[in-house]
């Protein structure tokens, strides 16, 4: 079995996808659809920057999405197929589960674009620049890191925002709390505690005010059946249901991204290969959760003729 699965923010760059764009008319018309959904030369910034305008969030989140699934439409292209055919289940990292959902023709792209346009905007608005901060610890489980993250609260929110693998976990929370939580860090056992230089404290409490605006335009975005299961961050089960998928993206905003529970899970199902389309990200956290699992990075041509050669 496979889980073709998709990357979160942090993994854009100044130049994605221009190389899948020159070499695929199907690339470009991704791109397009996407430009033309935002009113707005996405592609442009994605191709040549300035980097600082591409990492902003509301630029960011629908600028990841449209090269993952440019990567994804000109491998089907080529290999004369369809996702369905070759992929038992997908997931995706935080604004990867958008592009998961996109991906399996839950939600079409150009509403796909909207939604994380949206929910980008939202984000940074929730919380004024400079009072939220998140940090990385690395060398800590999550239960270890849900110590350090109660020892550092003093009131405030901190709380563990991304389970990412048995030894990378993302805290996130108030400045103050998440500062404490970098001096406890290596007395309480991590190895190191990294600050993550984000604009907003992703994925915890603070972000309620943009999970009351997705829950208003989720309930008028269109949302089918995907052809495929998706796993949910907040879940790390499969679901199917349209509404349910509704209620676990208006979740996911303030909950916690259970990537490496999904992982398991989709192994444990029998999910023997996992396939990153659009970066190179998350396959390392696959296989330090399940070292005996195949994984692939799609990104260039190159990267898709061979991946349609294998499968």
């Amino acid at each position: 079995m496979r889980a073709f699965i998709f990357p979160g923010q942090g993994s854009q760059a100044v130049g994605m996808g221009g190389g899948l764009a020159d070499a695929s008319p199907v690339a470009r018309a991704v791109f397009e659809e996407v430009d033309e959904a935002l009113g707005q030369n996405l592609f442009r910034l994605m191709r040549e920057g300035p980097a600082d305008d591409l990492t902003l969030t509301e630029n960011a989140q629908p600028a990841i999405m449209a090269n993952a699934i440019a990567t994804l439409r000109v491998f089907e292209q080529e290999g004369g197929i369809r996702l369905a055919d070759k992929a038992d289940f997908v997931a995706g990292h935080s604004l990867g589960e958008y592009t998961a959902l996109c991906a399996a023709g839950a939600i079409d792209l150009a509403t796909t674009a909207r939604l994380l346009r949206l929910r980008g905007r939202a984000m940074q608005a929730a919380v004024p620049v400079g009072e939220g901060a998140m940090a990385a610890l690395l060398g800590a489980d999550v239960g270890m890191a849900q110590k350090i993250a109660d020892a550092a609260a003093e009131g405030q929110v901190c709380t563990v925002a991304n389970d990412n693998d048995p030894g990378q976990v993302v805290l996130s929370g108030a400045r103050e709390a998440i500062e404490r939580a970098i001096a406890l860090a290596k007395d309480m056992g991590a190895r190191r505690a990294v600050s993550l230089p984000v604009s907003a404290p992703f994925h915890c409490p603070l972000m309620q005010p943009a999970a009351d605006a997705m829950h208003a335009a989720l309930a008028d975005a269109r949302i089918e059946a995907p052809l495929v299961p998706v796993y949910a961050n907040v879940t790390a089960a499969p679901v199917s249901d349209p509404d349910a998928i509704r209620t676990h993206l208006v979740e996911q905003v303030t909950g916690r991204v259970r990537w490496r529970e999904s992982v398991l899970a989709m192994h444990d199902a029998g999910v023997w290969l996992f396939v990153e389309f659009g970066a190179k990200v998350l396959g390392a956290m696959v296989k330090r959760t399940v070292p005996d699992a195949g994984t692939n990075s799609v990104i260039t041509m190159d990267d898709v003729e061979a991946l349609v050669k294998e499968i």
